[in-house]
């Protein structure tokens, strides 16, 4: 029998120390090269948004990658990327950690919906409280003192 799987992800992480850099213009660069960078690594992009301050994805993830080194090499790949090419004055990252969360082929509408809205969603909810609530929809346990780095 063949093997056969479907891994998507609703992917978030937020700039370091949730700098807003991600500006208009620059920030749908971002997420464009986020897109391909996905692609590169043999996922799927179906769709990337966010906000000054962060981005969220939601991808298909391939088996043979575990969900942190597919994450390590998508903030890796872009960082550099927007480093080497001088985009920023300072330079820039990406906050050490993530979340990531496993997405229902019946709702995935839902979440690129959510992921497509971010920017009007943002004018009404902080992302420190937009996380909060993704840890505890998804019921991840956490400790406060090491959500944010």
């Amino acid at each position: 029998m063949s093997t056969h799987q479907q891994l998507l992800y609703h992917i978030v992480f937020s700039t370091k120390n949730r700098q807003r850099w991600l500006t208009d213009g620059f920030r749908e660069s971002v997420f464009s090269y986020l897109a391909g960078t996905v692609n590169k690594l043999k996922g799927t992009t179906i769709i990337v948004g966010g906000y000054y301050d962060h981005v969220n994805l939601l991808v298909k993830i391939p088996a043979k990658f575990a969900v942190s080194d597919f994450v390590g090499s998508l903030k890796c790949n872009t960082s550099k990327h927007i480093n080497e090419t001088g985009q920023r004055i300072e330079k820039f990252a990406w906050q050490d950690g993530f979340g990531a969360f496993s997405v229902s082929v019946s709702q995935k509408a839902r979440v690129y919906s959510y992921v497509e809205r971010q920017m009007e969603h943002h004018a009404g909810e902080s992302f420190e409280d937009e996380y909060l609530n993704l840890l505890k929809k998804h019921e991840v346990e956490y400790d406060p003192k090491y959500v944010w780095d």
